[in-house]
């Protein structure tokens, strides 16, 4: 079996975990995510790394990992250094093929010590400094478009927050599927979508929001909770016709 990887820089030292990752991963038992894809941590020259891998493709996609677009492993990689401190830091990433095509891959990074996803705060109608918190979320929300970067899955378990003691620090992961463009007004609120927050949360959200970009508040409110409710119509029709309760 064949293997190809990249190790980031000022991470050589992670060379040899990287490379030994499929007997190391194996023998872990600290999973803190199971379901297509698998998370685990790991201590390793006294620091804390996420290790990704991911479930193994379809005859299909190996081919086309292997030959015509960058593995899911490569693609987190790839975008993490883009984006940079929006995202926990990149040691590395390493793909096994056989026979030419794609077997496995993982994507090592270190772990973020954050204190709660943004789920908390959407879910628990009395967590603490929630106003302060998602005006917070606005503000990196607004930087994140700045640069351009939309992520495809910006969903709560997907945006994690760092309690500070002036503030609150976010940082985005599972961001093998990401854009980079220049982003209109209704794009970016579009993005917030996917919180499946509460028309109040979402109001609090895109006020915020509206003030750095010099928009009116109004429209952007509107827009922000029409994108948010047509997200929540899609999904719960689609839960319907499975027989699966919804949620509003």
């Amino acid at each position: 079996m064949s293997y190809r990887y990249i190790i980031n820089i000022g991470c050589e030292k992670f060379k040899e975990f990287t490379l030994n990752i499929k007997n190391i991963f194996s023998e872990n038992q600290q999973t803190i995510h199971k379901a297509r894809n698998e998370l685990k941590i790991f201590n390793f020259e006294q620091e804390e790394l996420v290790v990704k891998s991911f479930k193994k493709p379809n005859l299909l996609n190996r081919l086309i990992y292997s030959y015509f677009r960058s593995s899911k492993a490569k693609k987190s990689y790839d975008n993490s250094i883009i984006i940079g401190d929006f995202t926990p830091k990149p040691v590395s990433y390493i793909e096994y093929f056989s026979y030419g095509l794609i077997e496995q891959s993982y994507f090592i990074s270190q772990r973020f010590d954050y204190d709660f996803t943004i789920r908390e705060p959407l879910i628990k109608p009395d967590f603490e400094n929630k106003e302060e918190i998602f005006k917070a979320f606005a503000n990196f929300s607004f930087k994140l478009h700045d640069r351009g970067i939309f992520h495809k899955d910006f969903s709560p378990g997907n945006i994690l927050v760092k309690v500070l003691e002036n503030g609150y620090e976010f940082k985005i992961v599972d961001i093998n599927r990401m854009k980079f463009m220049p982003l209109s007004l209704e794009k970016r609120l579009k993005n917030f979508s996917k919180l499946w927050a509460k028309n109040e949360d979402m109001k609090i959200i895109a006020q915020e929001y509206a003030k750095l970009m010099n928009e009116d508040e109004e429209k952007c409110i509107d827009l922000a909770i029409r994108f948010s409710q047509k997200h929540k119509d899609r999904i719960n029709m689609k839960k319907r016709l499975r027989g699966i309760e919804v949620v509003d």
